[in-house]
């Protein structure tokens, strides 16, 4: 069954998951080239298959970067990993899993290198093994991108969600970041309203939360009969601009 886990997890980072999110080095990318380069590195002994027990990923400083607020529950859910791997392979090891982050100015964002080491740390064995091996060679990962080829909304199976003014019969898609609403012709979106100010307000997305701000009008916004600067908005939100009310909602294409 872990297997089966293994192979879907590869499939969907090398099918169009791996397109859509090329860009960074993903956690389940380096738990599998781990087990690639335990897997690689394998010494038969007399009665023991011996892998790498001390595993070094070089990263780019974009992508250490990244993994800065949870790095070291990352690493322990690594080592995890490569131990319960080397359990299903019956893989001996001189001592748990050890893996070290560091950061190499040399990789580009999505490269990343693993080096590995075979160590006891001074322990003597059965002398099955030396003491220390000496490590592997370094592995270099490149992003196995498609230039241009991107992953699109419909390959990942994901219905597109837009926000939605409507006003007075009127109705507006909004398809920028930033959206400025008001009197003029050169807004985004205009409301033909004499108490509208020429740029009254605008509406700015931050990932997936939408805020309207106040752009210095003359008679302000209003949400709920309250005057506000700066306000998120849900889906239904009611506002008011001058004379007019307008309602946001967001819809799914």
């Amino acid at each position: 069954m872990l297997r089966g886990i293994e192979q879907r997890l590869e499939r969907v980072f090398e099918g169009v998951f791996g397109r859509a999110f090329r860009t960074n080095v993903q956690p389940v990318e380096l738990a599998r080239k781990l087990a690639k380069e335990m897997d690689d590195h394998r010494s038969t002994s007399v009665r023991n298959v011996y892998v790498p027990n001390e595993y070094t990923i070089y990263l780019s400083p974009g992508d250490r970067e990244q993994f800065s607020g949870y790095e070291n529950s990352l690493v322990s859910e690594l080592e995890e990993y490569l131990s319960e791997h080397a359990a299903r392979e019956n893989y001996a090891l001189l001592t748990p899993p050890h893996i070290l982050f560091e950061t190499d100015e040399d990789l580009g964002v999505g490269e990343f290198g693993i080096a590995t080491r075979m160590a006891q740390h001074g322990r003597r064995g059965e002398a099955e093994v030396p003491e220390s091996t000496p490590p592997g060679a370094t592995m270099i990962y490149k992003p196995q991108t498609q230039p241009t080829e991107a992953a699109s909304l419909e390959d990942l199976g994901v219905e597109r969600e837009v926000a939605v003014l409507s006003w007075n019969g009127g109705r507006k898609v909004l398809d920028k970041k930033r959206s400025v609403l008001g009197r003029s012709r050169d807004v985004d979106v205009q409301i033909e309203d004499p108490n509208v100010s020429r740029r009254h307000a605008e509406i700015v997305q931050e990932g997936s939360v939408y805020w309207l701000v106040d752009l210095g009008s003359t008679n302000g916004i209003e949400i709920d009969g309250r005057r506000v600067q700066r306000a998120q908005l849900d889906d239904g939100s009611r506002f008011t601009l001058g004379e007019t009310t307008v309602t946001f909602s967001t819809e799914r294409e």
